[in-house]
């Protein structure tokens, strides 16, 4: 299998009361973004990897770099999360054919998750990873009064990987700039101009790392699974 990956590392550290880039905090004394990393390499399906940042963050992020065992690019990340991802297609190298794009702060993906979106991918299918929602979720207006319950067998939380076919994937952003289009995920993208997208499940420890609680999270999980 041949996909390319782009990871969205483009963070800030608002919500993590954080004066620096979120990926950079330490998680058991290395880096969030590093843990990403390592997912990544050991991910049989992944044959490049380009990373989407900030370009004050490039010196130490690509000094984590250094000892990659895959292909590595740097590529400058945009204002928003679409132009970061549009930059992102514009850097994939001009074979690239499948590209799966994760969120750097979702630093407990597995290996496998990443190769079994991979395989959906290349069957034929658009595809993100998702986990269903457990919470009763409510709709609510403006004053804060509830409006209505979703069903929530119908719901799922949207998450990464997501993987998509390059060539289909510029056209939808070449789309969405003709229209004045503004997504905050490829899925949604695709939705919008009503193209399939497979839901394909991910395990409950693919959380995105935004606030310090989460950091105590992802603590506790990677600490049960270097213990065995």
């Amino acid at each position: 299998m041949i996909v390319h990956l782009l990871i969205a590392a483009a963070g800030s550290g608002s919500r993590m009361g954080a004066d620096k880039n979120k990926l950079l905090l330490e998680l058991l004394g290395r880096p969030v973004l590093a843990w990403t990393f390592d997912a990544a390499f050991a991910s049989k399906s992944i044959t490049w990897i380009g990373v989407v940042g900030q370009p004050l963050d490039k010196p130490y992020i690509m000094s984590l770099l250094n000892a990659a065992p895959k292909p590595c690019q740097w590529i400058d990340g945009g204002l928003t999360r679409q132009q970061s991802v549009q930059r992102g297609l514009a850097a994939l190298p001009s074979d690239a054919e499948y590209v799966l794009i994760h969120d750097g702060a979702r630093c407990l993906v597995e290996p496998d998750l990443i190769n079994r979106c991979s395989e959906a991918l290349i069957s034929g299918e658009a595809v993100i990873a998702a986990t269903p929602v457990t919470d009763t979720i409510k709709r609510v207006n403006d004053q804060g009064l509830i409006v209505q319950t979703p069903n929530r067998n119908e719901l799922w939380a949207a998450q990464t990987p997501q993987g998509f076919a390059v060539a289909e994937l510029k056209k939808g952003h070449q789309q969405a700039l003709s229209n004045g289009w503004e997504v905050t995920d490829d899925a949604s993208l695709y939705e919008r101009l009503k193209w399939p997208v497979r839901i394909l499940e991910a395990g409950p420890s693919n959380i995105k790392v935004t606030t310090p609680f989460d950091l105590t999270v992802a603590e506790a999980v990677l600490s049960i699974r270097e213990a065995t």
